[in-house]
């Protein structure tokens, strides 16, 4: 295997090719011993290691490549026999393996590798004591000058690797975080704080299912540690499974009825079942505990639209934003701020603050890479003919249960599947990430064919099992992962009687309002607004593309301004397009209760209302990298 390239776009092969040189037994060989350390294993786990840095040494291993990489490789292990728990295990290792030998070791501008800096003077007790100390002060920066002292002094110390990881998160810079934690994990894989603090790091980036898994080994590991409790709620609430993650809160506060967090995790499970009061009043006890505790104090503008009467609330977030905080907090609080000024009219300082957020997230979060975007575009253009679609054929079900209601982020998606899920035949399932997973394991086969009928037949048998989960007797379960859009051929290719309904909203109003809104740091072109520009032409080139070789009747394109300003007229019209009697009830679908976890939570407990529609003008002398959008639709 000759790799003389190394984008994003095609990581995934990399990690695929690699992973299918490396045998079952050759996966077997790589487990350490019982009792024995990761640096203990067997010959199969070095060679391992001597092929990757033969072959992707000198590369441009950033953090983003190095996760598709590692995703491709794990799920090709899983595909070719390994076990998937040896598969996370030898998967991790790598990663840490090309991380630790690649980050930092480029050659400095004047071709030379500049020498480290000799650690202080001190044994590793010192170090750890004095990093401790500077993490108690709130001097991050110095701390970590300790943590990586007392790393240079004992490489394989796995207190101070976690515990540098969680003085580089209180800094933003996730990226070398995580590199940490997971050195952590490697060294010690009963530390359950090291899992918990990755665990925790990886929600935050999107990596929901990761993240579930590494905090229920924390939990187990340490029945008591409390936070990893709170942070598992809270992984599983983004999950849309808000029972479970009541029931961890509420073991927290049997415990410890003061803990402020684990009072805004049931807050936030009440706000997504629409309880506001509730949310509000949770909200309250935890600042009572903690005065300063940011994410409770912004949380509350989504509670209700503000007005002038609040001025203390935005006087209070200004003092808190401008304090010493980690810049995730600070952020959330400026897009809380952008939302005060909004509802109160002042639109230039809500852009000002809505602008900060975004530089902030825009510093944590990798790059996006607009050539890897257009080239996954081109590669599905190009597969997902019209021939290719109308020729597939076994493995496939005929099931129509399945709904997707898909589009842009912050189109409407919400919206919609509220309305469809106030049909008694039907349920919402919120944002699944089946697909995207799907995608992640199959990426180098999808971008080249169509997927064999064995690989279908096993898709189609998940997905349902997961409706399952959902609702035993609907016979329509929606769907309303946004991103799903990308993937419309290949669900056509495994359910070609699912029905899709597209959300068409004003271009410049749909970017306007995601660049208005906090997501996880996977989404990271709704940062910028010339990136949101070129996602959101790219993303509508292969709408089109869906739009010309799927079957008609396929695909229902649904106008947002249309819906709020027709909703009995459009309503009949999704309804009779996925195969439902019609229901006064969908009319009334603010008034259906049911968890809904989006952005979206309060806008879907009210009647449809039409200030949304062209709100860009408001922001018109703000917003030059999307203004270009507005004749896309001319």
């Amino acid at each position: 295997m000759v790799l003389n390239w190394f984008n994003a776009s095609n990581a995934a092969k990399i990690g695929v090719a690699l992973a299918d040189e490396y045998t079952p037994q050759a996966a077997a060989a790589s487990a350490a011993p019982s009792g024995k350390t990761p640096g203990d294993a067997g010959n199969g786990l070095n060679e391992l290691f001597e092929r990757a840095d033969r072959e992707i040494r000198g590369l441009q291993l950033n953090f983003y490549k190095k996760a598709k990489f590692g995703n491709a490789f794990k799920w090709r292990l899983i595909e070719n026999g390994v076990d998937k728990g040896l598969a996370d295990e030898i998967t991790q290792r790598l990663v840490l393996h090309l991380s630790l030998n690649t980050a930092g070791s480029g050659p400095s501008r004047s071709g030379t590798n500049p020498p480290a800096d000799p650690p202080r003077d001190g044994n590793s007790k010192h170090l750890l004591a004095q990093g401790n100390k500077c993490i108690a002060q709130g001097d991050y920066p110095e701390a970590i000058s300790f943590y990586e002292d007392l790393i240079r002094l004992e490489p394989r110390h796995v207190i101070g690797h976690n515990n540098l990881g969680a003085a580089l998160s209180k800094l933003g810079r996730y990226q070398e975080a995580e590199t940490h934690f997971r050195e952590a994990v490697s060294i010690d894989q009963n530390y359950p704080d090291a899992h918990s603090n990755l665990g925790n790091l990886l929600r935050l980036n999107g990596q929901i299912g990761e993240s579930e898994r590494l905090l229920r080994r924390s939990i187990k590991l340490n029945p008591r540690l409390q936070d990893a409790r709170v942070n598992l709620g809270l992984t599983l609430a983004f999950m849309n499974r808000t029972r479970d993650a009541k029931t961890y809160f509420d073991k927290v506060l049997k415990a410890s009825p003061r803990h402020a967090d684990a009072l805004c995790g049931l807050a936030f499970v009440a706000k997504t079942e629409g309880r506001f009061d509730d949310a509000a009043a949770l909200f309250k006890r935890a600042l009572d505990v903690e005065p300063r505790l940011s994410s409770a104090w912004a949380a509350q503008v989504g509670l209700r639209k503000m007005t002038s009467a609040d001025s203390e609330w935005l006087e209070r977030a200004e003092e808190m934003a401008k304090g010493s905080i980690a810049p995730i907090n600070e952020a959330e609080l400026r897009f809380a701020m952008g939302k005060f000024c909004d509802d109160v009219g002042d639109f230039r300082r809500a852009f000002d603050n809505y602008k900060r957020a975004n530089d902030l997230l825009k510093r944590m979060a990798e790059p996006y890479d607009r050539d890897a975007r257009t080239q996954f575009v081109d590669d599905l253009v190009r597969v997902h003919t019209r021939e290719t679609v109308a020729t597939a054929d076994g493995g496939t079900s005929a099931s129509a249960r399945p709904v997707f209601v898909v589009g842009m982020p912050r189109s409407g998606t919400s919206l919609t599947e509220q309305i469809i899920a106030s049909h008694p035949q039907a349920r919402g399932a919120g944002e699944l990430a089946f697909w995207n997973d799907a995608m992640q394991i199959h990426q180098a086969e999808i971008r080249e064919g169509q997927l064999g009928e064995a690989t279908r037949k096993g898709l189609a048998e998940g997905y349902l099992r997961v409706l399952d989960s959902h609702s035993h007797d609907a016979l329509r379960i929606v769907d309303k992962t946004p991103t799903n859009a990308d993937y419309l051929g290949l669900i056509h290719a495994v359910f070609p009687n699912a029905r899709f309904i597209y959300m068409q909203r004003d271009p410049i109003d749909t970017c306007l309002s995601c660049y208005f809104q906090q997501f996880s740091l996977s989404m990271n072109f709704t940062t910028d607004m010339s990136d949101l520009a070129h996602y959101y032409r790219e993303h509508r080139r292969l709408v089109a593309h869906w739009r010309a070789v799927l079957p008609p009747g396929t695909i229902l394109d649904v106008p947002y301004a249309d819906l709020v300003a027709d909703l009995e007229g459009w309503t009949r019209k999704i309804l009779a397009f996925i195969g439902l009697e019609w229901d006064e009830r969908c009319l009334n679908f603010h008034q259906t209760k049911r968890a809904v976890v989006t952005s979206s939570f309060w806008q879907v407990r009210q009647k449809v209302y039409k200030d949304s529609v062209v709100r860009w003008r408001n922001y018109e002398k703000f917003i030059g990298p999307l203004l270009p959008l507005k004749n896309l639709d001319r």
